[in-house]
């Protein structure tokens, strides 16, 4: 895929005046020139973009060129998803500049690492905002680090559209905020509903991490949808992200013997704490979110994950003609099949440049009605409704993890 512009060259007065401390690093380049990065880079870790950025590093800005924002977890113990949605944001730019770009201008991105951190996401909206001045900013894919985002976002009036952000919290922060993914309060449902029509559970525990919106609010979800069905929760425990000891936790579930333990949390700990349960001769299966997608998922767990089951937003074995296009321009690029982040972002990049199209020029209120306007939108990962709080109106998906893989199970409407 040939460049489509050049990087920027260093604006040193710019750099002169910035703290390094202060802010993430930008990666702005053309969209052709980070795919190439990307595509050398290995999943979990960050490549020349993430890290070799020199900070004052300007895109293009002149009257052939819209200017778009994303921030993501590019480093850090989250950096899977900021890979995967930098990915798919990028091959959906590429495939927008190949067709003759928006409005007959080009469209380039600026990308900064938020490491996972709310503080840092929103230090980089703040300059996408102020200093870059994009017209857009797409991310963050963790919902804590995209409130903070929003905030900022809203605030300076620019459309944000977060690919994976599940907690209902995120779109409340005000009308420039969207998402392209299903709410918590419908995954928590998913899996309540089929533990127990499905697994015909009657009895649960649950664990979750305290300092993660994320996995709070789908538990509260699962908690009260579970015993709505006539099912018990046992008793539920907690944990702090970054910890790496959880047998007390699981000890005192062992004790209660539910018949599963649902765990709404991201892969990095869903793996250890699924190793840890099998230690403490906790046997049941495993249930958990979307979360849970990551093929690092498989490498940390092993076969302590054998038998369990989590919600996501699409399944590659899906035969969607949309979808299978996707997953073979993805894999030609990037070499590896996409996990739900990818494609969600790719779906968020697709819905943001269609709405471009549509919006009679590129301020904020135009924009923010062009995207608020999204109808039965032919996303990879489901078509995209979004209703009147901005949410995605969409299925979602039940997988099962055997043989080391995650496997379909079925599909849930909303």
């Amino acid at each position: 895929m040939r460049p489509l512009m050049l990087l920027a060259t260093l604006a040193l007065a710019l750099a002169g005046c910035e703290k390094k401390s202060a802010a993430p690093n930008p990666t702005e380049q053309s969209p052709a020139g980070q795919a190439a990065q990307a595509a050398g880079n290995k999943e979990g870790t960050a490549g020349p973009s993430a890290q070799g950025a020199q900070p004052g590093a300007v895109a293009p800005t002149d009257s052939d060129t819209i200017l778009i924002g994303e921030v993501g977890s590019l480093t850090g113990s989250e950096a899977t998803f900021g890979i995967s949605a930098r990915n798919g944001i990028e091959l959906a730019i590429n495939e927008a500049n190949a067709a003759g770009g928006v409005k007959g201008k080009k469209l380039a991105l600026r990308v900064y690492d938020s490491q996972g951190r709310p503080e840092e996401g929103a230090q980089a909206a703040t300059r996408l905002i102020s200093q870059d001045k994009v017209v857009a900013i797409l991310g963050e894919a963790a919902s804590s680090v995209s409130m903070a985002m929003a905030e900022k976002a809203q605030a300076g009036k620019v459309p944000m559209i977060t690919p994976t952000s599940t907690s209902a919290e995120v779109t409340k922060k005000g009308d420039y905020i969207f998402r392209v993914c299903f709410i918590d309060e419908f995954q928590g449902l998913v899996m309540a509903k089929f533990a127990r029509e499905n697994l015909k559970l009657s009895r649960v525990a649950v664990l979750t991490d305290n300092k993660s919106a994320f996995s709070m609010g789908l538990a509260d979800v699962f908690t009260a949808k579970f015993k709505e069905f006539g099912g018990e929760v046992l008793r539920t425990e907690s944990y702090s992200k970054g910890d790496t000891d959880f047998r007390a936790q699981l000890t005192a579930i062992k004790q209660v013997k539910p018949e599963a333990m649902f765990v709404p949390g991201y892969y990095t700990d869903v793996g250890i704490i699924a190793r840890q349960a099998r230690e403490v001769g906790l046997k049941v299966p495993l249930l958990g979110g979307d979360g849970w997608d990551s093929d690092k998922l498989f490498e940390l767990g092993g076969s302590a994950l054998e038998g369990s089951y989590f919600s996501n937003h699409y399944s590659p074995g899906n035969p969607d003609p949309v979808l299978q296009s996707f997953l073979a321009k993805y894999k030609q690029q990037y070499g590896g099949v996409p996990d739900s982040v990818a494609a969600l972002a790719y779906d968020a990049g697709r819905v943001l440049v269609e709405a471009l199209k549509r919006a009679p020029d590129t301020s904020g209120p135009a924009l923010r009605d062009a995207i608020a306007a999204t109808k039965d939108f032919p996303g990879v990962a489901g078509r995209i409704t979004l209703d009147a709080n901005r949410d995605a109106v969409k299925e979602a998906v039940v997988l099962k993890v055997a043989g080391g893989k995650a496997e379909f199970v079925t599909t849930v409407q909303p």
